[in-house]
């Protein structure tokens, strides 16, 4: 079997939120898409509702990608929760935790560069993927610091714990 060859201007101008929304639909996800630019979706997980955004500037060849805990900090408790924002974006590989200055929400960022070739779909399963696997791993230590009044410390060791079997 040969590969199909696409013109490099075809490539230039294909627009990576097509390969995001395709995904998207195929697991079922409730989406929008507002502008060609911009895609929302929204995402049920064990510990609360995700709110994704994909935003495509290609101008700059990038897809701009969050995802958004479905909670607010209040702004008296944000101080709280610094020290263990820099803490986890320490033990990430890919992307960071960001709190929002305006509306207090934790998400996880990261950006795509796509300069040069169009974005296989394979690339954004997987920005999808680890975005909610590690939104998922760090909710509780988040909720732990804000509402529990735990450390950040012990936050931490209890997202970093490996678990053994199941409960």
């Amino acid at each position: 079997m040969t590969a199909a060859f696409i013109p490099l201007e075809t490539v230039a101008q294909q627009n990576p939120l097509d390969v995001a929304e395709q995904l998207i639909l195929d697991r079922e996800w409730l989406c929008d898409r507002p502008v060609d630019e911009e895609l929302v979706a929204e995402v049920q997980s064990g510990w609360c509702n995700y709110r994704i955004w994909f935003t495509w500037q290609a101008d700059l060849g990038v897809v701009i990608f969050s995802c958004a805990f479905d909670t607010k900090i209040p702004p008296k408790a944000r101080e709280k929760i610094y020290q263990l924002l820099a803490a986890v974006n320490e033990k990430l590989w890919l992307g960071h935790f960001d709190l929002g200055s305006q509306d207090g929400m934790i998400m996880y960022r990261h950006a795509l560069l796509t300069r040069g070739g169009a974005v296989k779909p394979e690339q954004m399963e997987d920005l999808l993927d680890i975005a909610i696997t590690e939104c998922n791993r760090f909710f509780p230590a988040f909720q732990s610091v804000l509402w529990g009044g735990n450390t950040q410390e012990d936050a931490l060791a209890i997202a970093l714990m490996d678990t053994v079997g199941e409960a």
